[in-house]
């Protein structure tokens, strides 16, 4: 893609340098904290010089505490990832702006916090294994950068734009909670239990679709350079439900998706692509 780095978004937060920490579990009896809790406590405020007796409240089973992480040093490779980031989470805001203008709304900005390993969130509380994630509690997208390189590596699907792809997908689940789309699903899934996949696939895929529309926006502002279209289909259809199904040993269940199989998810991300209209993103139709 053609980008210039070195700008950074207001709606980034960087915490890289103070997440990271392992959580533990201290476990402590109905009526306080147990003698192996207190051992515990004790010899973990030696080692990593924190009082975290003082984080202990008591009453329940159980007491989670944030350790310590290693010193965080960030490389040249990184510092440009995050400034790619920024790009792409200020590009597609932007494009999304445009677009609420056109239909006399305003569209909120969403935040994006880059972590390591572990962090709050008003979801509670996010780690690496997850993947990439919108919670819409706090309107903030949130992502280990690590995972880009899972996606290259174990997913196969290296680039820019394959990158950019799967922070778009994200922004689009924020424009479907800006639009109220989500809170329906949400009560649909909950007066329908045995439909809840189904929704989950439609609203996934919607938010694929979403992302392709600002993929195509970025192609009629040339910054897209030849093949990259390739790039983000490469990785929507990396992980397709079935194919994570197929590649983990398990049966391919169709009932079971939650993100949609790879078909579906390249299909309704160059929906988006094509047309560059949300309207042509409406998963939900026929339900």
């Amino acid at each position: 893609m053609r980008w210039t780095p070195g700008r950074r978004s207001p709606d980034f937060e960087d915490r890289r340098a103070t997440t990271g920490g392992r959580r533990i579990a201290i476990p402590f009896g109905g009526g306080g904290l147990g003698l192996g809790g207190l051992l515990i406590l004790l010899v973990l405020s030696f080692i990593f010089k924190t009082d975290l007796l003082s984080l202990f409240s008591g009453g329940g089973s159980a007491v989670q505490v944030g350790l310590p992480g290693e010193k965080f040093e960030p490389t040249a490779e990184e510092e440009k990832l995050v400034d790619f980031v920024n790009f792409v989470l200020e590009d597609a805001q932007g494009t999304w702006e445009q677009i609420f203008q056109q239909s006399g709304r305003e569209y909120p900005h969403a935040k994006l916090v880059a972590y390591r390993e572990g962090t709050e969130t008003g979801c509670g509380y996010g780690e690496a294994v997850t993947g990439p994630f919108y919670c819409p509690v706090d309107s903030t997208v949130y992502i280990d950068l690590n995972f880009y390189q899972e996606l290259k590596d174990r997913f196969g699907a290296p680039g820019d734009f394959a990158q950019a792809y799967v922070l778009a997908h994200e922004i689009g689940h924020h424009v479907q909670n800006v639009l109220g789309v989500s809170e329906k699903v949400r009560s649909a899934q909950e007066s329908d239990p045995s439909g809840a996949n189904e929704m989950s696939v439609r609203l996934e895929l919607q938010a694929d679709c979403y992302a392709g529309v600002w993929g195509h926006a970025t192609e009629r502002r040339d910054i897209l350079e030849a093949g990259e279209v390739d790039e983000a289909l490469t990785a929507a259809s990396a992980i397709g439900d079935d194919r994570l199904q197929r590649e983990s040993g398990r049966r391919v269940s169709p009932d079971s998706f939650t993100h949609g199989s790879s078909e579906q998810r390249m299909q309704w991300f160059r929906a988006g692509f094509d047309s560059g209209d949300p309207q042509a993103c409406d998963t939900f139709r026929g339900r």
